[in-house]
């Protein structure tokens, strides 16, 4: 465990809520949830989850954050137990629910700080289970900056069909295989009921798991917790675990989320994404991470690791395992002795232990042969930022599995997703095309929508590689093929997207790290952008105005005073 000195005999936040004379009604409150004498003098931990029955990545999630509260009393605190929102790429994919997804991230990070602070917890234990919650958590723990473990819920299992694991993007992409007469309604149908058999998310390094893998090599998480299946009655002990842990880590003073946090960590998580070929999310939640530490981190800072780290682990969607198979092979620590020992790991970095990753990965198994091969599959990263007179600020390219890097193809432009996936459902499109959805960004949509509904579709007719998208939007960790996201500036504030036309011949070069339209800058300056009258309210509005660009992560506040 943690091998530091405490720094100090920590002041409890808390102690404002419950100490003095007019403190009897606060303290009439406690007792009014069951708190007794003794509870009241305890350290008060927060212990918030995604907890709901909205989606099965965080159904289990409450159960979970009860474990915890079971270890922080063994560790001499007393818990509460809250839970924020979540709002699932699975239930809002290819409908305008999608644009509350990105925001919902912020909702969370908002809404914990909101609790913590206003009732002054000394520690925290969070819990997330899909999509934006992870990301929305960790942020919430780096602002906050208090004695903090992550925790998350893991992954589902795949489900189980003619001898083989699938997973629901197996299902997402035989929607296009329908679409495209290769798969039957019956066979869909068939896939649709056993696809994902139980609770937790998807099980590739799609989103979430990626994120999860950031979470332990940041050290904001337990090591081994990020690929231990959803299901496993391990996870009971993980939880109870990351309870006592916080304890320790407030009796130890630290180290706190912005000890964690620095550049050289950043860096490391960037390395291991790259190296398993994760989601490029990531481009966006790893500077907004990094933005709650005050450190500037771009999509320029995850090209230049990436561009470094070799590819390693043989995962899904671009490879053939799952996070489980992961697990069964050591983990996300195995990946990272083989970044450390192939020099593309920063191992003076700390764990939640206090140690140095260096020293947690002495003993720990390295490459198994199969998950993670003896030789890289690729020199380079899984990721590829792309830059030209389309995107200045740059552009994402999931290159893990791709056969070729480099496409041409005539632009066919649309304003909205819908445009284009009726355009998709009809094939209504030509080998060669490079179908263009624009005003998707985060300011733009707003909300930043994801597109693996339209690339699925894509790649399920079997043209994954023979059409490409090229999109301001965000795309799943699912997605897979010629498809290039996160386009920056976007065209919604008049980026060089909104100046494409039909028929204009673009240049997508992942080997040399370039997306162009073939046009002179004189011609484009000729151009002016038609930006759409937005009609909103509500959260939607409130975002709009607030949110920065993709290329820094979509946050939407300036960051700690320093």
């Amino acid at each position: 465990m943690n091998t530091r000195k405490s720094k100090y005999i920590p002041i409890l936040p808390s102690r404002i809520t419950v100490e003095g004379l007019d403190r009897a009604p606060h303290r009439a409150f406690l007792r009014g949830l069951g708190l007794s004498d003794q509870d009241i003098k305890r350290p008060f931990v927060g212990v918030a989850s995604t907890d709901g029955r909205v989606t099965p990545c965080n159904a289990l999630l409450g159960a979970l954050a009860k474990h915890a509260c079971e270890g922080v009393r063994d560790g001499g605190g007393m818990p509460f137990d809250f839970a924020s929102i979540s709002v699932a790429d699975s239930m809002s994919m290819n409908h305008a629910g999608m644009r509350y997804s990105l925001v919902s991230r912020e909702i969370i990070a908002d809404g914990v700080e909101a609790v913590t602070r206003g009732h002054a917890y000394d520690a925290l234990v969070t819990f997330a289970g899909c999509d934006k919650t992870l990301p929305g958590m960790m942020m919430a723990m780096v602002r906050l900056n208090l004695p903090s473990v992550f925790m998350y819920g893991g992954a589902a299992l795949p489900g189980r069909l003619h001898g083989k694991d699938v997973t629901v993007l197996d299902t997402y992409e035989a929607v296009g295989g329908v679409y495209a007469g290769t798969v039957t309604r019956k066979e869909l149908d068939v896939l649709e009921h056993v696809c994902l058999p139980g609770l937790g998310a998807c099980p590739g390094q799609f989103s979430a798991n990626t994120m999860a893998m950031v979470s332990e090599t940041l050290g904001l998480a337990l090591p081994g917790s990020a690929t231990l299946p959803a299901v496993s009655p391990l996870r009971k002990e993980l939880a109870i675990k990351a309870g006592k842990t916080v304890m320790q880590l407030l009796n130890a003073g630290g180290p706190l989320p912005r000890e964690l946090v620095t550049k050289k960590s950043l860096e490391n998580a960037c390395a291991a994404v790259a190296a398993t070929g994760g989601s490029t999310n990531a481009g966006l939640h790893i500077p907004a991470i990094a933005h709650e530490a005050g450190i500037r981190f771009s999509l320029d800072d995850l090209a230049r690791v990436s561009k470094r780290t070799p590819t390693l682990a043989d995962m899904k969607p671009g490879g053939k395992y799952l996070a489980k198979d992961l697990h069964k092979v050591g983990g996300v620590y195995a990946v990272l002795k083989e970044l450390l020992k192939r020099g593309a790991l920063h191992g003076d970095c700390l764990t939640i232990y206090g140690t140095t990753l260096e020293q947690e990965l002495k003993d720990h198994p390295g490459a198994d042969g199969k998950i993670i091969p003896k030789k890289p599959i690729s020199g380079t990263g899984g990721i590829v930022v792309l830059k030209g007179n389309l995107a200045p600020d740059g552009a994402l390219l999931k290159v893990a599995g791709l056969k070729a890097l480099r496409f041409e193809g005539r632009a066919r432009v649309f304003d909205n997703e819908e445009a284009c996936v009726e355009v998709v459902r009809k094939r209504a499109y030509k080998s060669g095309d490079v179908l263009v959805i624009r005003y998707e960004g985060p300011q733009g949509g707003p909300g930043m929508r994801e597109m693996l509904g339209v690339t699925a579709l894509l790649y399920g007719q079997g043209v994954g590689e023979k059409v490409a998208l090229v999109t301001d939007g965000r795309f799943s960790g699912a997605t897979r093929g010629m498809m290039v996201g996160y386009v920056s500036p976007e065209a919604g504030i008049g980026g060089p997207l909104a100046l494409v036309k039909d028929g204009d011949r673009i240049v997508i070069d992942a080997a040399h790290g370039t997306l162009d339209v073939l046009l002179s800058p004189a011609d484009l300056k000729k151009r002016k952008a038609r930006i759409p009258a937005q009609k909103l309210s509500g959260v939607l509005e409130k975002y709009a105005a607030q949110v920065g660009t993709a290329f820094r992560g979509a946050v939407t506040h300036s960051g700690p005073r320093k």
